[in-house]
């Protein structure tokens, strides 16, 4: 049931999104030349945050995105060879045999984004999942809202290959 929520929500907070369409004039003509970009926090640390009692990653943008733009941020969580990542999209619900859950989520601006880690226990007490972690940020133009109905936004290689994204040479940030 959670992951059709979150499906749904996903899917909610994309194509409800307010789209502005930002165009440059180019010899009198309109550019529509709109660029997905993907950029990599690699191997980095949730910082604990004593007033909130949650785990946070903080980044801004810059340059920053327009305010019709949305971002996806994956997480690896496995790598199947060298060659072969696994990425999963969040936000995300990891569920533990004992019955403990980690719960990953994010926000964002056109100026920067917050991932957040929070369970029903001392995440602490892994820090396997709060430390050397790496996400893939990637930023959808919102001119393409209206058109990546049928995209399935939780396969990261899909989402790559429809926006035409080079993720050879990934930025680190």
């Amino acid at each position: 049931m959670k992951k059709v929520t979150l499906i749904l929500a996903l899917i909610g907070m994309i194509t409800l999104q307010s789209c502005v369409k930002e165009e440059v004039i180019v010899d009198d003509n309109f550019d529509n030349d709109t660029i997905s970009e993907v950029f990599e926090l690699k191997n980095v640390n949730f910082s604990f945050n004593n007033s909130t009692g949650g785990y946070f990653i903080y980044r801004e943008l810059n340059p920053q995105i327009y305010a019709s733009d949305v971002i996806l941020i994956y997480r690896l969580t496995d790598l199947i060879n060298s060659n072969t990542p696994v990425w999963q999209l969040i936000p995300r619900t990891v569920f533990f045999d004992n019955g403990d859950e980690l719960d990953y989520d994010f926000d964002f601006s056109k100026e920067d984004f917050t991932i957040y880690a929070d369970g029903t226990y001392n995440l602490s007490n892994t820090p396997e999942f709060i430390n050397n972690q790496t996400f893939r940020i990637v930023i959808v133009p919102g001119y393409f809202s209206k058109t990546t109905n049928s995209i399935d936004y939780s396969n990261y290689e899909e989402v790559i290959k429809y926006f035409g994204i080079d993720d050879k040479n990934v930025e680190i940030l």
